[in-house]
């Protein structure tokens, strides 16, 4: 089983073409583009981390009939786009607003990592090696160290697994704020 990370697919949701228009010539081409980069990586065995937006002004019918074509186990970080239409969907668990996980790492060694929807600045085991996956931003924020954004602008619009995001990270050249302010005082001898 592969543990995939993914946000912001906005299944239904015409506004999202704004940004996407150049690829997605309409709702249906975008969200059958998203359900097929999905299931080419995610298959029926592995599990899913949604870090929230998973539908936006869709129907329950249609948030309901695109999440019953996606392969996995399925859970949700609660997005500011996520309705009743998608908390009340059949997720392994009920929707929380973070979550904090523990999973072996590509080197076998345990990771840690704190989800939520928005990025953070600073976050529950920050100074322990805890990594950060949000969403929210549409791939317009630069990675850092020990954050990133796992929503589909950022990742060829599929699911990402954690080996990827861990080498993105590692790639990454900012340091998160908290880290960066603390090593420039202790630059400055404070």
């Amino acid at each position: 089983m592969t543990v995939y990370f993914t946000a912001d697919t906005h299944f239904g949701d015409a506004y999202i073409l704004r940004q996407r228009s150049t690829r997605f010539g309409s709702v249906e081409a975008h969200d059958e583009a998203l359900i097929a980069a999905w299931n080419a990586v995610v298959g029926p065995g592995d599990e899913v981390w949604h870090v929230g937006d998973f539908a936006a002004h869709a129907s329950r019918a249609h948030c309901a009939a695109v999440f019953a074509r996606l392969n996995g186990t399925k859970h949700l970080v609660v997005g500011n786009h996520d309705t009743n239409r998608v908390r009340t969907l059949a997720w392994a668990e009920a929707p929380m607003e973070t979550a904090r996980l523990r999973l072996d790492g590509p080197d076998g060694a345990p990771c840690r990592l704190f989800l939520a929807h928005y990025p953070h600045r600073a976050w529950p085991g920050l100074w322990r090696g805890t990594r950060h996956l949000y969403g929210h931003t549409h791939g317009t924020i630069p990675d850092t160290r020990f954050s990133c954004d796992v929503g589909v602008d950022a990742w060829a619009f599929r699911p990402v697994a954690l080996a990827e995001l861990i080498a993105r990270q590692d790639r990454a050249t900012l340091l998160p704020d908290e880290l960066a302010f603390r090593a420039a005082r202790a630059r400055e001898g404070r």
